[in-house]
């Protein structure tokens, strides 16, 4: 088998017009993936150069097969099963900026380079006062970012058409506000002066995104097969579902210069990401976190059979299109359609998604991502959702602990105070009491949810139907 490199494969060459901190598999799957789209269908022609944002990565491995590597793309579409398999070759090459600092710091001097996006994990837009200018690099992402744009400030002299765009991809709300933030601190901290202040301000572009395509990663389980399709000994093959969504709060003009809408990708420039922050936690990660317990409960212990199961799946319809839609401002037609995918990847038939790993810090989760569903519905309807509060009161249960019906072990994982008020409460033996402590337990809430009309009620009649029907049976009587 040939080894993947630019001696046995072909490889484009083009200029090089993003520079990307990360290499991991999600920036590889998603906005490389997406890049190469733009490359093959429109006039982009721009390549990327990647940057490891830590002392400790994996650029030596993409410059081992040239930043050759395979996408797998695995899901459904309108139904039917997808699974293909695409080289991408969109990357120039790696740096490591801890020991290639020169060569990472020219990058600055490149007229062509137009683009930054990163991936740097939640912790790695922070601002960090110990980073200085002349460190080689600076330590925080942030810091090296500041120092790459000041160098280009200087190279051409302020020039208003050589700032550059930038797309934080890191999951945190507002990423491109928190960014611009500590980008402002660096340019205080290290006293660049106003000149400079003014050009980041009126030449450079710092927009939040939200990105959504799960990537499970290398495929450990079929990398021999994957292989011997391909013909190429590529380690560096990532997985990844068929559905993506990248959705940028920048202006037109932007996505002029970024025509990812013209290579046919679900690219959205908006003028607020905030809707779309709100339609993904509520309608991917809210069913998610009530039909776990549901469904475990149940007996029922992947994502996918869920969907597919009798009862539960109903379970789930109900709670996506008749709850938490409702909750939402968006078009009700775009809803639909996003409902409905969301459903559709949920039934993925290449990836086991076990219940339980959704399950681990349920309580902060369903606070996150359910409950302002719950206030709403109550606000707009007048009463509550039914299918979200059994969804809290399977969370409650599950929490028991103790064995399931077939002798599985009920393990429930979250922060330890919970554990032990949960612990507590239900060896009291009296559901009033778990329904009173756990809707009361401020430190979860940030509220007394003892509060919301019809709640405590509600939740108690619930356990008590879970404890004397068994989950399968309780959930049957609100569908």
């Amino acid at each position: 088998m040939k080894p993947l490199n630019k001696q046995f494969a072909p490889k484009s060459v083009m200029p090089e017009k993003v520079i990307q901190f990360g290499e991991g598999n999600f920036l590889r799957a998603f906005v490389d993936w997406i890049i190469w789209n733009m490359d093959q269908k429109t006039d982009f022609n721009g390549s990327v150069v990647v940057v490891q944002p830590i002392e400790r990565g994996m650029v030596d491995w993409l410059n081992a097969q040239d930043c050759l590597y395979h996408v797998n793309l695995q899901g459904r579409e309108n139904g039917k099963p997808v699974n293909t398999l695409e080289r991408i070759d969109v990357i120039s090459r790696a740096l490591n900026p801890y020991s290639q600092n020169d060569a990472f710091m020219a990058l600055a001097e490149q007229p062509e380079i137009r683009f930054v996006i990163s991936n740097t994990t939640e912790a790695g837009i922070a601002f960090d006062p110990a980073c200085k200018l002349d460190d080689k690099p600076a330590s925080s992402y942030p810091g090296k970012l500041v120092q790459l744009l000041y160098r280009r400030y200087q190279t051409f002299n302020g020039d208003m058409t050589k700032g550059l765009i930038i797309f934080p991809c890191e999951l945190i709300f507002l990423n491109g506000h928190v960014l611009k933030d500590c980008i402002y601190k660096y340019i205080e901290l290290w006293n660049l002066g106003e000149g400079f202040k003014k050009w980041f301000e009126e030449a450079c572009g710092v927009y939040a995104t939200l990105v959504d395509r799960i990537v499970p990663g290398f495929p450990r389980n079929e990398i021999k097969e994957i292989q011997e399709k391909i013909s190429y000994r590529d380690n560096l093959v990532v997985q990844a579902e068929t559905f993506h969504l990248w959705v940028i709060e920048a202006p037109k003009e932007v996505a002029k210069e970024f025509p990812a809408d013209k290579a046919g990708l679900h690219v959205l420039f908006v003028p607020s990401e905030e809707p779309y922050h709100k339609r993904k936690v509520t309608l991917l990660n809210g069913p998610h976190t009530v039909l776990s317990p549901v469904a475990f409960l149940s007996g029922v212990n992947i994502v996918r059979d869920a969907c597919n199961h009798e009862v539960i799946g109903k379970y789930i319809h109900k709670v996506q299109f008749d709850e938490l839609m409702q909750t939402l401002d968006l078009p009700m037609e775009e809803l639909e359609k996003f409902a409905g995918d969301v459903l559709e990847r949920f039934d993925n038939p290449y990836v086991d998604h076990q219940v339980t790993s959704i399950m681990l810090n349920s309580f902060p989760k369903f606070q996150a991502r359910d409950l302002p569903g719950v206030k709403t519905f109550l606000e707009r309807k007048g009463e509550l959702p039914k299918g979200l509060v059994f969804g809290l009161a399977a969370i409650i249960t599950y929490y028991k602990g103790g064995k399931r019906a077939d002798g599985v072990e009920i393990v429930p994982n979250d922060d330890q105070k919970i554990m032990d008020l949960l612990k507590e409460l239900w060896a009291t033996g009296d559901t009033q009491k778990v329904a009173d402590g756990v809707l009361g337990a401020e430190f979860i809430w940030k509220e007394d949810l003892n509060k919301i009309q019809g709640l405590n009620t509600m939740v108690k009649q619930f356990l008590d139907l879970i404890q004397e029907k068994g989950m399968l049976e309780a959930v049957k009587t609100i569908l």
